[in-house]
């Protein structure tokens, strides 16, 4: 029996011995609640130990609290969104409340409209909001019991929403087996619930011989519903001390087989037509008592077959509900029954689950009866997955294809369902079971088509968890096979292969992609750069900009040229392609791709010197690429904030950004990532006054990506590592190619960062003039990169004894730099201002009121002053409105403000 759960109170008291801090911690939990703070917390440990009753005693204390409540049911774990509609369902009346977009999508997951979803993140987010609107009026209990047996697009919605409480009044709690099952829950706070002592154990077993105690006690080891279960298994003569030789096993077992044997013995002590009853309960899902005795009903069961189970506390019914007491209970039902008795228990829920608000639940059960290939209910099931997918369960969608498939005869249609079902796995963050299931393809393929989704099927998991260069090269081997019989395949397998092979940094690999079509312009760029034919690349990028432009143009011809036009330094072009990209994005609901827009969006933000939106965007791409479990983009984005970290010279930031970046970059040859974060790490030194170690960063960087073009945005920070090392020889070459781009690609900022380093490289006969050319070019490059022009000049001017003149260089450098954050810069400047007589200059610049905020307060002020309302900024960076609410009320103080009209001033100041 589960502890807690009805044997009466002295028994529950019992129980929870020796769960005094766990039990605080959710009273302390329950308070903040009463105060309008937000926490959630996750139990785990194994089945039977104490979990459940933890959830009861936080029910039993919630005064003054809603709860809201749902346990996970294992023949339910395919169900979409059936747990989370379960849980929901009280408060579904408050949707209306909600943004119509997450209404929306609530509405189309739980079955209540036809609409389809395009954003699974939508609905965490609906979640969130569905949840804080309930905690308005008081506060809200949420209790999710056996969260392993949730099925996964819930347990997506729930573990987004709970990463995200705040100042809502809401209480999480959780309770699964183990965090490793069940996706981004290991993220949350946790407690290991543990087994109890001895003296605890004994006390819970009254009535029995100091023997059978004792060898109880053995058996469960602390296991709190063990120790029940053992002891009711026992007959009298046991009770009493006779325990036999066969009683006591040769080797002891673990504790939750021990448990399923207790609950089996019970469950064959029943007379048959009670366990016939069980078994149709057992394979509903729903728990809905009038459904379970219609099925029975056609099977001759009747509602009195239920009373012997009754008695025995193995379920509780009420007028409408049948829940089994504990979900071991409910397998072992299952299990125990012979196969004929299951089969013929699903039959029966089929013929009473009519009409289209059972359709899934009607095509499961179909499929659970079935005992051979089957096309009727294989084509149902195929129809379940793409409601599924409609509504972004991806996981729910991949295993109604996999079932669907597995049901089917014939070859070539089996293996398409077995694609769209990796397809579907991998959309899911279900890297392993996507290439578990693309191992079941049979093959050869029939259809090139079929092959061209396989291979991408594949790409995908590759890109994403293993090697991208591999990636690259699964998808080029695939176009001879594609090229010939689907002509409209080639081009998005060339475009996912070009686009892999650029995340690797492989220049040898994206010239044999790109020789494969010479013609087509997604490949031809890159191909004509890696060569050295600049300006007919530029020529081919140009046309490509062009058609990405136009209204018609697909996300990739969009992504892939504004990747292009960074890498020549075309910044402006990039940044109107990339807000386009994630415009379409956003519009769209192509959630999935929005982390990568915003990537290259933020790339070019840096690149003109917009830190400040960098970041931002950064740090919006980064939380997206983590709660779609895209480990590969998320190291991406590290790199990029740890870039930013180094300009404002956050030595601890950076090193940890950067070097999560390179624990997932360096095993897996992500060469594009793994030279950012060295970026990171040679910027971080280089403006820390640490030349040596800048260039050993430096020169790793470029050595990471297999050409000298794809290492040009790191080129000047090496060049003047090199200089300020004392290896002037190890800048010149680099200096030169910089130079050589430079005439070629014609973008002022580029030239003059060309300048400055050819004035550091140069002879000092020829330094100035290219100091000065440097300054009259800094004009789309942003103020940082002006500043280190000004200080190399002003540093420059200051050893050739002008003083007087190096003086309003480093001044305007420093001034620069104060007003970036880049404290470190700053500090080189105001020394080298101090050297050149400078005995009256300014006090080093107080920091900003804005540098007083959270990062969280910063984004939500930002927001803010552009007239967002703090629904919209909840939308935007993942909140609730009360949480945003909470940020504004705490930064107004720390800003000297009283009303959010006052922020757009401030910030603009």
């Amino acid at each position: 029996m589960t502890p807690g759960r009805g044997r009466g109170r002295g028994l529950g008291e019992r129980v929870v011995q020796g769960r005094a801090k766990e039990q605080c911690h959710i009273r302390r939990m329950l308070a903040d609640a009463r105060r309008g703070e937000s926490n959630c917390l996750l139990l785990h440990g194994e089945a039977g130990i104490g979990k459940t009753t933890l959830l009861d005693y936080a029910v039993a204390h919630a005064e003054g609290v809603r709860v809201l409540r749902v346990e996970g049911i294992e023949s339910e774990m395919e169900l979409a969104f059936g747990g989370l509609h379960q849980l929901l369902l009280p408060v579904l009346d408050r949707l209306d409340l909600l943004p119509p977009p997450q209404a929306g999508a609530l509405r189309a997951v739980f079955g209540l409209s036809d609409e389809s979803v395009r954003d699974r993140l939508t609905i965490g987010l609906a979640t969130l909001s569905l949840l804080s609107e309930a905690a308005a009026g008081q506060p809200l209990l949420c209790v999710v019991d056996d969260l392993q047996w949730l099925d996964r697009p819930s347990v997506d919605a729930l573990v987004f929403a709970a990463r995200r409480l705040r100042a809502e009044g809401v209480v999480m709690l959780l309770a699964t087996r183990e965090t490793s099952s069940v996706g981004g829950a290991k993220a949350l706070p946790h407690v290991s619930v543990t087994g109890v002592d001895r003296q605890s154990a004994a006390s819970m077993l009254p009535g029995l011989a100091p023997p059978v105690t004792e060898w109880i006690i053995d058996q469960a080891q602390g296991n709190p519903l063990a120790l029940q279960e053992l002891a009711a298994a026992l007959t009298p003569a046991q009770r009493a001390g006779q325990l036999g030789p066969l009683t006591l096993p040769d080797a002891r077992s673990a504790p939750p087989n021990r448990l399923q044997e207790a609950f089996a013995e019970q469950i064959r002590r029943l007379p048959d037509a009670t366990r016939r009853m069980l078994t149709v309960a057992a394979a509903d899902d729903t728990g809905d008592l009038p459904t379970v005795l219609a099925a029975a009903a056609g099977l001759g069961g009747e509602v009195g077959d239920l009373e012997p189970a009754e008695r025995a506390e193995l379920v509780l019914v009420s007028a409408q509900r049948l829940r089994f007491r504990h979900p071991l209970i409910r397998f072992a039902a299952y299990q125990c029954a012979p196969l004929a008795w299951r089969l013929t228990a699903h039959q029966a829920l089929v013929a009473v689950l009519d009409g289209p608000a059972h359709a899934h639940r009607r095509a499961w059960h179909l499929a659970a009866a079935a005992t051979g290939p089957d096309e009727r209910v294989a084509g149902e099931l195929e129809r379940v997955a793409e409601w599924a997918g409609s509504r972004q369960a991806m996981a729910s969608a991949s295993a109604a294809y996999e079932r669907a498939a597995h049901l089917t005869a014939d070859t070539s249609r089996r293996a398409r369902r077995l694609i769209n079902a990796a397809q579907k796995a991998s959309e899911a963050g279900q890297d392993e079971r996507c290439r578990a299931l693309t191992d079941q393809v049979p093959l050869p393929l029939p259809d090139p088509g079929m092959t061209a989704d396989f291979a991408r099927a594949r790409s995908v998991v590759e890109l994403g968890y293993g090697s991208p260069g591999q990636a690259a090269r699964l998808l080029a081997e695939c176009t001879e096979t594609v090229s010939a019989g689907r002509p409209d395949k080639l081009a998005p397998l060339l475009t996912d292969a070009i686009h892999a092979a650029f995340s690797a940094g492989d220049a040898a690999l994206m010239m044999e992609i790109a020789v494969r079509t010479p013609g087509l312009p997604v490949v031809a760029t890159p191909a004509k750069l890696l060569a050295g034919d600049i300006s007919g690349a530029l020529r081919t990028l140009d046309e490509h900009v062009e058609a990405a432009r136009l209204d018609g143009s697909g996300l990739m011809d969009r992504l892939m040229a504004g990747i292009y036009c960074h890498l020549v330094a075309a910044h402006e072009n990039a940044y109107g392609l990339a807000t386009a990209a994630v415009t379409h994005c956003r519009e769209q609901g192509i959630g999935g791709w929005l982390p990568t827009t915003l990537h290259l969006l933020a790339q070019a933000e840096l690149a003109l010197g917009r830190h400040e939106d960098a970041h931002a965007h950064a740090a919006e791409a980064l939380r997206l690429a983590e709660a779609y479990d895209l480990d590969h983009r998320a190291a991406h984005l590290r790199a990029l904030l740890a870039v930013l970290a180094a300009v404002r010279g956050e030595e601890e930031p950076t090193r940890e950004l950067a070097g999560q970046a390179l624990e997932y970059t360096r095993p897996r040859d992500v060469g594009r990532g793994t030279a950012d974060a060295s970026w990171a790490l040679g910027l971080l030194d280089l403006g820390l006054g640490r030349a040596q170690d800048a260039l050993e960063h430096l020169e790793a960087a470029r050595h990471a990506v297999g050409h000298p073009i794809l290492a040009r945005h790191l080129m000047p920070d090496l060049i003047e590592a090199a200089v300020r090392a004392g290896h002037p020889e190890r800048a010149r070459e680099p200096a030169k190619q910089l130079m050589s781009w430079a005439d070629d690609l014609r973008q002022p900022h580029f030239t003059a960062q060309a300048h400055r380093c050819a004035a550091l490289t140069g002879p000092d006969t020829s330094a100035e003039e290219h100091y000065t050319s440097a300054l009259d070019l800094h004009n789309g490059g942003g103020d940082f990169e002006r500043a280190r022009t000004e200080l190399l000049y002003g540093e420059w001017l200051r050893r050739g004894r002008r003083k007087l003149d190096a003086r309003g260089h480093l001044r305007t450098a420093r001034e620069l730099f104060d007003r970036l954050g880049a404290q470190p810069w700053a500090r080189r400047a105001a020394t080298e201002l101090q050297a050149a007589g400078e005995t009256s200059h300014p006090a080093d610049a107080v920091d900003s009121p804005i540098s007083r905020l959270s990062s969280q307060e910063r984004e939500v002020v930002r927001l803010a002053a552009t007239g967002a309302t703090n629904r919209e900024i909840a939308t935007r960076l993942f909140l609730s409105p009360r949480t945003v609410g909470h940020h504004l009320y705490r930064a107004f103080p720390k800003l000297g403000i009283s009303s959010r009209t006052e922020l757009a001033d401030l910030l603009a100041s």
